[in-house]
């Protein structure tokens, strides 16, 4: 069966979004030094359809749109859709492992998939925080609309110190449209979210819609004055042993993007890509052609300076 009869073949795609402007950055680490926009509809793909190799339906674009940014595609199935795209311009934007965690066992069974080295890293790292706030763990737990909006009024000022706001701007957020929609979410028992009290200090949060038993790693943050504690690596800890513990969910899902901390926690992952599929116009091939050179110089040079004696400076410009 061909690239193109497959994706006929799929289910019905969700109503496709609009599409909206996208930024395609050059950047260094966290630094921006420019950015160029695009119109682009984007086709997201959820774990289940990552981890089952599917293929999205592409919709129609309309005439004002560039093109479509599919995200959690398969890295082996990048090539297909790309065929099936009917001589699109493809750039991949990120590769990265689409971590989850099966949450169909038990807590003390995941917990024991772990390596030594990570379980007793977790321990001394909890019995830390917990000697900072007198002697016990402060979590707090929130399930319910009227949990939700304390959660978000803590969770938020805390979201306001950290890196994911200042840098990314991917913190929790504050518009009228997601406390509607977290409320309503809470009112159907679909969403879960916790706090970590470090010496009574608000430390750190975790925010988790639940979509079809799948539990999604939306929003997290910590603030940074306790780095050295690594709050968030406690505070998952903890929602893992109350996810586990309510016994009917399939899998937490960590979503898109890599990290340390989702491979310590995760039991498995999927190769994915980011792929951008855009118009071959003259415009589209220049920017394609000026963003996949900028990152082969970008990645050349890191190469270069991770293994000299400019690493401390590369790594502060790279913050930003």
């Amino acid at each position: 069966m061909n690239a193109v009869s497959e994706i006929a073949r799929q289910p019905e795609a969700r109503p496709a979004e609009a599409a909206r402007p996208t930024s395609l950055k050059f950047e260094i680490g966290a630094r921006t030094l420019m950015q160029v926009s695009r119109s682009l509809v984007r086709v997201p793909l959820d774990l289940a359809a990552a981890r089952g190799g599917q293929l999205p339906v592409l919709p129609p674009l309309d005439r004002e749109a560039h093109g479509y940014s599919v995200t959690s595609l398969p890295e082996d199935r990048a090539e297909a859709l790309v065929h099936a795209s009917g001589g699109m311009l493809p750039f991949i934007r990120q590769r990265y492992t689409r971590w989850y965690t099966d949450l169909s066992g038990s807590f003390d069974v995941w917990l024991g998939g772990l390596s030594g080295n990570t379980r007793q890293g977790l321990k001394r790292k909890t019995r830390k925080i917990a000697q900072e706030s007198g002697g016990e763990l402060d979590i707090r737990r929130f399930r319910t609309a009227e949990e939700m909006e304390c959660f978000h009024d803590v969770g938020r000022r805390i979201a306001l110190r950290t890196y994911q706001e200042k840098l990314l701007g991917s913190a929790l957020p504050d518009t009228p449209e997601f406390l509607r929609e977290m409320v309503s979410m809470a009112a159907a028992d679909s969403v879960r979210a916790w706090l970590l009290y470090i010496a009574g200090e608000p430390a750190a949060y975790l925010y988790c819609p639940v979509v079809d038993g799948v539990v999604l790693y939306a929003y997290v943050g910590h603030d940074p004055a306790f780095n050295d504690l690594s709050p968030g690596a406690v505070l998952q800890l903890e929602a893992f042993r109350d996810l586990f513990g309510e016994g009917r969910y399939k899998c937490f899902d960590f979503t898109e993007g890599d990290g340390q901390h989702k491979r310590t926690f995760a039991t498995g992952g999927v190769a994915c890509v980011d792929l951008l599929l855009l118009r071959p116009s003259l415009a589209n091939r220049a920017t394609m052609a000026a963003l996949g050179g900028f990152n082969r110089m970008v990645a050349g040079v890191k190469g270069v300076v991770m293994h000299s004696p400019l690493k401390g400076a590369a790594n502060k410009l790279r913050r930003g």
